[in-house]
């Protein structure tokens, strides 16, 4: 038995473990019981907030961090990962756009911009590289990209000639688009945008509904940004004839989505899907004994593409056992059950505060993997 293989493939549990972090501590809990068992680290992500740690920490790769335009037009510091081959490179547009850097005083999505996250793409493309993977989760903004194309080289112009200025409100007055400028390394970039959601551009199920209310918007607010981002997709269909406003995913991102589609070769993927092959998760977990995963949380939306059902799919390919882990476990989780996972834990041994949750989070998954094992091996 000390020769069992263990493939850990965690998300990071927000605000408490980077995956990484979760992959130590269930190596420690394993070594506790079999201190020879093979353990194979793979820190893993679906898009969101550790994405880019996760690309960075599984193939060697280093983080830079930069100077950019934040939501609400002031400088915040953003970070960028450059992974292990070189000419990969890995952004979180919350980093640069994200809803952490607005509050309940000044979030308002009426002028939120995406211009800083074009700023990482700029400083990655001036690194050299061949590849972009753009998580798209947790943003402030509701502008349709137009920020980030801005930042890009692209103008937004008005019927007087103006330069709009940032965020969603103005795009109701856009009137020609020139592109003449955007940076042409763009053209010869694969870039893979980690989308978890099928929200379109507007509409019922569009950007300014669905998430407008969470960044601010009042309803009257909705309906401005609404009627704007309709107007900016039929003046990119008419100018740049790409019709993005129905693509599953454009709305994603307050409508960054569909701008990496206008002004990018983007391509929309689930997050979890590009972390696993960008980790080859599939070939390790051939080994695989057994195979850990979890995350903060896990619930029945778990199985929307969240990072455990990703690696429970894989697993249940290869026909291995999967036990997840997390901090809590929500409603529904008898659902997962037929997704592949063969037990689901919680692993905070008492009733505890959140500050202080987050605080012994590595003890209480280095204790609770000992206690699996050892429950494992039991004959």
């Amino acid at each position: 038995m000390e020769n069992l293989t263990f493939v850990l493939a965690p998300d990071s549990f927000k605000g408490s473990m980077t995956a990484q972090e979760v992959c130590e501590a269930m190596e420690k809990g394993i070594r506790k019981v079999l201190p020879s068992a093979n353990c194979i680290k793979v820190p893993m992500a679906d898009g969101g907030e550790g994405t880019v740690q996760s690309l960075v920490d599984a193939t060697n790769g280093t983080i830079y961090n930069l100077e950019v335009v934040g939501p609400l037009n002031t400088p915040v510091i953003a970070q960028y990962g450059i992974l292990g081959d070189g000419i990969t490179a890995a952004i979180e547009m919350a980093s640069a756009s994200g809803i952490q850097y607005i509050n309940e005083k000044t979030r308002n999505p009426l002028i939120t911009t995406t211009y800083g996250t074009g700023q990482l793409i700029t400083a990655c493309l001036d690194k050299g590289i061949k590849k972009i993977i753009i998580g798209i989760g947790g943003s402030a903004t509701n502008d349709g990209g137009v920020g980030l194309a801005q930042a890009l080289g692209a103008r937004f112009l008005d019927k007087q000639d103006r330069e709009l200025p940032f965020g969603g409100e103005a795009l109701s007055q856009l009137a020609r688009i020139d592109i003449s400028n955007l940076d042409s390394r763009l053209e010869n970039i694969e870039i893979e945008v980690a989308c978890d959601v099928t929200n379109t551009l507007y509409g019922e199920t569009g950007a300014s509904r669905v998430f407008g209310p969470q960044k601010g918007a009042t309803p009257q607010m909705v309906e401005i940004l609404d009627n704007a981002l309709y107007h900016y997709s039929e003046i990119i269909k008419q100018q740049l004839n790409k019709d993005i406003a129905n693509i599953p995913g454009a709305g994603a991102a307050g409508g960054l989505g569909a701008g990496l589609l206008a002004f990018t070769n983007a391509k929309l993927e689930r997050g979890v899907n590009i972390i696993i092959n960008y980790t080859n998760l599939k070939e390790i977990i051939k080994q695989a004994d057994f195979v850990f995963t979890g995350e903060g949380g896990i619930d029945f939306q778990t199985q929307y593409g969240k990072t455990p059902y990703g690696v429970a799919q894989v697993a249940k390919s290869e026909n291995k056992k999967v036990i997840a882990i997390a901090g809590y476990i929500g409603e529904g989780i008898e659902q997962l059950y037929g997704c592949g996972f063969d037990a689901i834990l919680g692993i905070l041994p008492q009733a505890l505060s959140l500050e202080e949750a987050l605080f012994k989070g590595k003890e209480n998954v280095e204790r609770t993997i000992e206690n699996i094992v050892r429950i494992l091996l039991i004959k």
